[in-house]
């Protein structure tokens, strides 16, 4: 795949497969561990460091975690810090990816962060925005968005893009950048965030390609044993980490994406030191991206399931590691997108029906300004492409417990004390066809005190009906709607928002007023 003209925009076969039953889960751990002694109750899960057990990240306690996340982009850039900062406060940003059910942030970084020369830009600090970023170090920033986040209950995988901000390479190294600097790179910030479990893991290397390999024993292009020489040194300062290790583009003559193909891991697994710590990771994407010929197959897209099997998920069905889709995207303009993105989000396997016992993600991407994907916020950075995030309500998962994070910062979500719960609603519709519309509700919390469930109410003045839903629950009585949280919005910091959005029937029934009711 072409990621390095994807940057640029940013910037300016199969084996035999195990049923799916059956799975144990952490029979080595502890069972009472998951239990809060003082009151017998069940720990939420996600506290503290991650481990892995066959096909499952357990947390600290042994119960299985979820990754259901958004990639969240710009450090690797010229800009040297998240993109978006330009129009918004970065802690506006991160309460609402956790509004909108989102539990994991991927960052991309390149080697530049560590240069003494590397100056963060493009950051707006009027109106109060992003005060207590104004003098800091990109290094410096990245550690105020990992405080924040984890404050808020999300977890944080750091991702090596690239080894500089002018584009990827193939490989994990070139002549301006050596593996000895990768390395000391990656342990440098393994060592930074020592003893902070918001920081769940590191990315390796983001999409190696061809020339890399995987199992040919090149010590110049063998990204496996690259990946276990690079895991290794970063255990080595922080042993609690995962490491996740994205595949390459060719293996025996088969190719696909750019760090999506890890059918090498069935003769040549990835070997570390400390056991328990590998995730593989794939990249998938769509026509949007670049064309594939399981695309233009007669049976697309019955036919991916077996695709993604060859490729990466016999991992998860034969219980080895996990696996998690570090990245996936698409415009959505097109038919084939559309069902491609619905047969993935399937295959990915439902929360309320599989738990934690399901492939992990994080879509791509958070950022509007990504050429060939686009985000999930639309190019004002504010406002939520409910559709596009609906098509991944049933993957998303709950979030983790919060803690630590930047002391004294405004508008914290968990600040202690008291205060008025409070909310309003805007309604906008995104499209009218006269047969049917889609509209999106967003709910801001206009009081003193987070919310912790929210309840919006509107009466239509005609025959409207709503034919679908998504990130909310809701009733209709006549023309009277009521609409409330999911399990995963229903928490919003003060300042911050949540967003649904829904179909209905007949179209040209313009935007009512909506009222909104919190706790």
């Amino acid at each position: 795949m072409f990621r390095s003209l994807r940057r640029a925009l940013c910037a300016a076969a199969a084996a035999l497969l195990l049923p799916l039953a059956g799975v144990q889960t952490a029979a080595h751990a502890d069972p009472a561990a998951a239990v809060d002694r003082a009151t017998g109750a069940a720990a939420a899960p996600g506290a503290g460091y991650w481990h892995t057990s066959g096909r499952q990240i357990l947390d600290a306690a042994g119960q299985p975690v979820r990754i259901a996340g958004i990639n969240w982009f710009g450090f690797e850039t010229a800009n040297y810090t998240p993109h978006g900062l330009w129009a918004r406060d970065y802690k506006s940003m991160i309460d609402q990816m956790k509004s909108l059910g989102y539990n994991t942030i991927r960052l991309p970084y390149s080697d530049d962060l560590f240069k003494s020369g590397t100056v963060p830009n493009s950051i707006d600090f009027s109106g109060g925005k992003n005060a207590d970023l104004q003098g800091l170090g990109s290094l410096q920033i990245m550690d105020r968005i990992v405080a924040y986040a984890g404050q808020g209950g999300l977890k944080v995988v750091l991702d090596r893009h690239r080894p500089d901000a002018v584009g990827q390479s193939a490989l994990w190294y070139t002549s301006a950048v050596p593996e000895s600097t990768w390395i000391a790179n990656l342990r440098a910030l393994a060592s930074r965030y020592r003893g902070n479990p918001t920081v769940i893991g590191i990315d390796l290397h983001n999409e190696p390609h061809d020339p890399a390999c995987w199992g040919c024993g090149d010590t110049t292009r063998d990204w496996r044993l690259a990946a276990q020489r690079a895991g290794n040194a970063v255990l080595s300062v922080n042993p609690e980490l995962l490491i996740f290790v994205e595949g390459v583009q060719t293996f025996n003559g088969v190719s696909g994406w750019w760090g999506g193909n890890l059918m090498g891991v069935a003769q040549y697994p990835v070997q570390l030191d400390v056991p328990n710590r590998v995730v593989y990771s794939a990249h998938d994407y769509a026509t949007s991206v670049a064309q594939q010929s399981w695309f233009s197959d007669p049976s697309f897209p019955a036919n991916m399931p077996g695709i993604w099997d060859k490729y990466w998920g016999y991992i998860f069905k034969q219980n080895i590691a996990p696996v998690w889709v570090g990245e996936f995207g698409t415009t959505l303009q097109s038919t084939i997108d559309q069902k491609w993105l619905a047969a993935l989000v399937s295959y990915l396997r439902p929360t309320s029906t599989y738990g934690a016992d399901s492939i992990s993600w994080t879509f791509w991407s958070w950022n509007p300004n990504s050429g060939d994907t686009g985000g999930i916020l639309k190019d004002d950075w504010t406002t939520v492409d409910t559709v596009k995030d609906g098509y991944l309500a049933s993957v998303k998962a709950p979030g983790f417990p919060g803690g630590g994070g930047d002391p004294g910062g405004p508008g914290d979500p968990g600040d202690p004390g008291g205060g008025t719960a409070a909310c309003t609603a805007v309604y906008t519709v995104s499209s009218d066809w006269g047969g049917g519309f889609n509209a999106e509700v967003k709910v801001t919390n206009s009081g003193t005190t987070a919310l912790k469930s929210w309840k919006t109410t509107w009466t239509w003045p005609g025959a409207q009906k709503v034919t679908s839903m998504w990130n909310a629950s809701y009733t209709q009585s006549g023309s009277a709607v009521i609409a409330s949280n999911a399990d995963h919005n229903g928490t919003v910091a003060v300042g911050g928002s949540a967003s649904f959005g829904f179909g209905g029937a007949p179209g040209g029934g313009g935007a009512p007023a909506v009222s909104c009711t919190a706790t």
